[in-house]
């Protein structure tokens, strides 16, 4: 089949499903609406997987497909296309891969709630947002789905609209995106000053002969690129939650989980990552910009691993470990490797979907309880769900064998950056050395909270009684999230006191996500980041001459180690912790230490915003209120002139009272006086 025809079904059918859901649905009823949804998701993975297969190994080239113009104005010039080349290939088989199996996992999750159309329109239209956003062969439509990517994830986390904790963090996510989008679209306008285009066929090539460029402000210097992309990664740290910019992805977790699945792993927080990598050309030219990418990079993977130590939500844990992988994923762009930054996003859908899921699948056994404290002993309950939490587990941790390469998925594309900050630093780069540091210690971190949350959910002894199942399920349609959520079966005459497996329509995706978490490194990493990583790429990706920090080089046998024995120890660590010591993590956090705190508040990040920003936009816009609006305006408009032109016009109306003999009062006064000055005029 003509691959042009290919990418067009791949990209515009999730938003005919979602048209069709979202305008039809209440005519179409619930089962139409998802079979529809569903099936042109399912529909555009398989097409998805064909293109990347020819892409791999049938040696399909490059080409751009363009449907329409958009906007000529001079020499502003933007169509609607789709671009392939090696971004856009990974991109379409992690999007449509992992939001079609969240569609499936969906018909189990919602399966009562009362506005399914409207939840499955969503979801499709998301992915269609995301697909538009990779697919863009120029800044303009990459904003169009930017923005649309962010509307979806306003839609899907304020679903439960009935809670205000869920509207509120809706609300946070858009202004929070709001902060980055600003920097975003400056970032454009600057590429579009400096080198007079906004398409990326025409931008790149520019590049080389523009890098010295400057820009002259208030008696300072600028070079050009490093500006440009400085604050194009400004509005990455918000679409990606990194550091200053992350306080919107943790409340994030208000929405149904498998929204959070779909935003964690494949839609709107890889966006930033992928947008860096793509615009590889100019990063490469860019270095101050590439050394702040490096360290907010490095500095999100610290922060989110060290808060996800002491979270005890299952949902905020998995959020927190996003983060954290995120900012791996820019550490490695920010080294230069976005090879390896590539391939850590394409291992990290499967492993962050397949815990994401897996997470939605225990909630729904414990009837919508998400506190890791009233879990326990849930292994022999759902042993579907304990063995793929497990290998997302493996994953996430990069458990694998140096030398032997065998290992998860994580094992692959995360050694693969902590080398290559290893050898930023050795080609003379010291910030290299200080990516492969931080980088080495959050794997340990990494490690020591994921086997918290597998031990802690499904090892040791059981924290819950039936009783708490039986009060969850009696009122449940009367909590809040309840009412909407799909986190128990319909009943069938008997509850089930106990927890027990999700249905198959959950299961299966969890299984699938499970393979691309066991061998997705494994068979792709010859491809992205090994000897077949240019022939794969075809030129997607930049490096520059100079760069060979994912060249095969000879290295010290403790910087291939050093990872494993981290995560072994943050393993053994855990282990003694929940399970040979059970109570002992419990015991340290009660005793609420100053450490404790400061992780368990998120660094205060929220209390300081709110301190500073929320507070301080509310003193402006009582400044505003009370001192402009009131004070100025109102003071000399209504309550002013406006008042004073009122009160003499109420006073010189008062003199017209209708009788005669006022008004002959008033001639004899008027008389009397005229004939006054009269003689005082003529005595003078």
């Amino acid at each position: 089949m003509d691959p042009r025809l290919l990418v067009t079904i791949v990209l515009f059918g999730p938003l005919l499903g979602a048209t069709v859901a979202g305008l039809f649905g209440k005519r179409i009823g619930d089962v139409a609406s998802m079979a529809i949804t569903t099936g042109f998701l399912l529909l555009s993975a398989v097409l998805s997987w064909v293109l990347f297969s020819q892409w791999t190994w049938g040696g399909l080239q490059p080409f751009t497909l363009t449907y329409a113009p958009f906007i000529h104005v001079g020499n502003f010039v933007s169509d609607w296309s789709f671009r392939l080349d090696g971004m856009s290939a990974v991109m379409l088989v992690v999007v449509t891969t992992v939001s079609s199996l969240v569609h499936v996992y969906s018909w189990g999750y919602m399966a009562e709630d009362g506005a399914k159309p409207r939840f499955f329109a969503y979801l499709s239209l998301f992915t269609f947002a995301m697909l538009a956003l990779i697919s863009a062969a120029d800044f303009m439509q990459l904003f169009f789905g930017w923005e649309g990517v962010g509307l979806a994830s306003y839609l899907l986390i304020g679903f439960w609209h009935h809670k205000p904790t869920a509207n509120a963090a809706a609300i946070k996510a858009f202004v929070v995106n709001r902060v980055g989008d600003f920097g975003f679209a400056l970032g454009i306008m600057t590429v579009f000053w400096s080198l007079g285009s906004i398409q990326f066929a025409q931008i790149f090539p520019q590049v080389a002969a523009h890098a010295g460029d400057a820009w002259s402000f208030a008696g300072y210097s600028f070079r050009l690129m490093d500006l440009a992309c400085t604050l194009l990664f400004v509005g990455a740290m918000g679409k990606s939650a990194q550091f200053f910019l992350h306080t919107w992805l943790p409340d994030a977790m208000e929405g149904p989980t498998p929204v959070s699945a779909l935003i964690h792993a494949a839609t709107m927080v890889t966006a930033g990552v992928y947008m860096v990598c793509l615009l590889s050309p100019m990063y490469e030219y860019a270095p101050f910009a590439k050394h702040v990418v490096l360290v907010i990079g490095a500095i999100t993977a610290l922060f989110a691993a060290t808060v996800g130590l002491v979270q005890n939500d299952i949902k905020r844990v998995i959020a927190y470990s996003t983060c954290s992988q995120l900012g791996y994923m820019f550490m490695a762009a920010g080294v230069g490797a976005y090879q390896a930054s590539m391939f850590h996003l394409f291992t990290h859908a499967f492993f962050k979907a397949l815990l994401f899921l897996g997470a939605g699948s225990v909630i729904h056994a414990m009837v919508h309880e998400q506190d890791m404290r009233r879990y326990g002993g849930l292994a022999k309950y759902l042993p579907v769900t304990f063995a793929v939490m497990t290998i997302g587990t493996i994953a996430i941790t990069g458990l694998g064998i140096p030398g032997v390469e065998l290992g998860f998925a994580g094992f692959y594309s995360k050694d693969s950056i902590i080398h290559a900050a290893w050898m930023s630093g050795q080609a003379g780069d010291p910030m290299g050395y200080f990516g492969f540091v931080m980088g080495v210690f959050v794997a340990g971190l990494t490690a020591f909270y994921s086997w918290r949350l597998a031990f802690f959910t499904f090892n040791g002894h059981a924290r819950w009684t039936s009783q708490d199942l039986e009060h969850h399920w009696h009122n449940r349609d009367h909590a809040d999230e309840g009412a909407h959520d799909a986190h128990a079966e319909p009943d069938h005459g008997g509850h089930q006191h106990e927890p027990h497996e999700s249905p198959w329509s959950m299961r299966l995706p969890l299984i699938a996500l499970s393979i691309g978490a066991i061998g997705a490194g494994f068979f792709f990493h010859e491809k992205f980041i090994g000897a077949g990583q240019i022939e794969f790429w075809k030129g997607a990706i930049f490096t520059a001459a100079n760069n060979h920090v994912l060249a095969e080089h000879e290295a010290p046998w403790w910087i291939a180690q050093a990872p494993l024995i981290v995560s072994v120890l943050g393993l053994l660590f855990a282990a003694y912790v929940y399970i040979a010591r059970e109570g002992l993590g419990a015991r340290l956090a009660a005793n609420r230490g100053p450490l404790y705190l400061f992780f368990y508040n998120k660094w205060f990040f929220d209390e300081l915003y709110q301190a500073t920003f929320v507070r301080g936009a509310k003193l402006l816009g009582d400044l505003f209120w009370k001192g402009g609006d009131q004070a100025i305006i109102d003071g000399l408009g209504p309550d002013g002139v406006s008042a004073v032109s009122y009160a003499v016009g109420k006073g010189a109306g008062r003199l017209q009272t209708g009788y005669v003999y006022h008004y002959a009062f008033v001639m004899l006064l008027g008389v009397a006086g005229l004939l006054s000055y009269a003689l005082w005029a003529w005595a003078a």
